[in-house]
């Protein structure tokens, strides 16, 4: 338990190395707050999260291995206690909806000044949450429209899983799947495979069905 007199512990989380240590060493100069770790990618951040129990994780979206989306999902659920503020250079709807649906409670841009940075992370500490007005009132909106269904369904995958499997069921081929997300062949195959194993099915047309139940693809 946290005195209140104590500084916010908090980790940095982020692919480029140049912008962690950066945001790491900003922060590091406010009072009231320590950086207890940085990580350059999300099972480096799950795994600090996990041994150092921080009060706030600034985690980007965007890195190898484990995106910063599955790592939020897997730090709130291990550790519901740790706020989790995601920092990234988009504000497209389906990043935003992910990063609230995988538990996080703050989401800024990377334009952000260091003030918006720090209230973001006390805020998330004392358990607030902090979405920018514009955010916050699409994320409203969406979930005013939608509150149960596709959005709650397999949450074991991933954001780019989840994108994947939607085009999948709207019966899109791997290459035209390709083109839609801008992504090479071989990426697209191997997120269908992990789908597939993920969701336990024996094929694609297993798949497709899985996720029309749960109204994906229509």
């Amino acid at each position: 338990m946290r005195e209140q007199d104590e500084p916010l512990r908090v980790v940095v989380a982020d692919d480029h190395p140049v912008y962690r240590e950066g945001l790491a060493t900003l922060l590091a100069s406010v009072p009231g707050l320590t950086v207890v770790g940085t990580a350059a990618d999300g099972v480096e951040a799950v795994r600090l999260a996990r041994e150092e129990q921080p009060d706030v994780v600034v985690m980007d979206v965007q890195m190898p291995g484990l995106d910063g989306i599955e790592a939020t999902r897997q730090v709130t659920g291990e550790s519901p206690s740790v706020g989790v503020v995601v920092l990234t250079m988009s504000e497209d709807d389906g990043t935003v909806f992910s990063a609230v649906r995988a538990g996080a409670r703050g989401y800024l841009l990377k334009g952000a000044d260091q003030e918006e940075v720090v209230r973001a992370i006390t805020t998330v500490a004392a358990g607030g949450a902090v979405f920018g007005a514009s955010l916050a009132r699409r994320i409203a909106e969406f979930f005013a429209a939608a509150p149960a269904g596709p959005a709650a369904a397999f949450p074991q995958l991933t954001a780019r899983e989840r994108e994947v499997l939607e085009l999948v069921a709207a019966g899109r081929n791997n290459a035209q799947i390709a083109a839609t997300l801008y992504l090479s062949p071989k990426t697209v195959r191997n997120n269908v495979s992990n789908v597939l194993t993920k969701l336990q099915v024996a094929d694609r047309a297993e798949a497709i069905v899985r996720a029309r139940e749960a109204g994906l693809g229509r």
